[in-house]
C-alpha cells in the first residue's frame, strides 16, 4: 500500500473530533483516475473501497464467482491489515453480484473467511460493474476499538 494524496497520517477532522485520517492506495488502476484509495482509517474505524478480484491490472478467476469473492475479500483483508485492523475486528461486509445466481456461492465464500466473525453483512444484485468479467465486489469496514 502506499500513501495517496492527502497523504498518509493527515490531522483533519474525522468521526471523533482530531482524530486523524489515515488514506492508503494499493496502486490500483482507478483509483488515481477516479480519486479515490483502497482503505481509509479516521480514528477507530477503517474502510475499504469495492475490492474486486483484480490482481497486477487483470481480472483474477473469470467465470467463477466464489474465487472472486475468495481473492476480493484477501485484498479488502490485505488492506485493512496496512491500518492495522484483523478479520475479526470486520463488523460489516457488503457484497455486489451482477446475477442473483451467484448469491450461494458468494455467500458461502463470505461465511468461509467470516462465518466465526458474524459481521452484518448485504448482499445486493447490480446490474454490473466497471469490467464486465467482474462478478461480484466486497467492501468491508472494521472497528478497531482503542487501538
Amino acid at each position: 500500500m502506499t500513501a495517496v494524496a492527502g497523504d498518509g497520517v493527515r490531522s483533519e477532522p474525522g468521526p471523533s473530533a482530531g482524530a486523524a485520517v489515515t488514506r492508503l492506495g494499493s496502486g490500483g488502476p482507478w483509483e488515481a483516475l477516479y480519486g479515490y484509495c483502497r482503505v481509509v482509517r479516521a480514528g477507530q474505524l477503517a474502510i475499504t473501497a469495492g475490492c474486486t478480484s483484480t490482481v497486477d491490472g487483470r481480472v483474477a478467476h473469470v467465470g467463477d464467482a466464489a474465487a472472486q469473492t475468495a481473492q476480493a475479500i484477501r485484498i479488502g483483508l490485505d488492506a485493512l491489515a496496512e491500518v492495522g485492523a484483523e478479520p475479526a475486528d470486520v463488523v460489516r461486509t457488503r457484497m455486489y453480484v451482477t446475477d442473483r445466481m451467484y448469491a450461494d456461492e458468494v455467500g458461502r465464500a463470505h461465511n468461509a473467511v467470516f462465518g466465526a466473525v458474524r459481521p452484518v453483512a448485504t448482499m445486493v444484485v447490480v446490474a454490473g460493474l466497471i469490467d464486465p468479467e467482474h462478478l461480484v465486489e466486497v467492501e468491508l469496514e472494521a472497528w478497531l476499538g482503542d487501538r
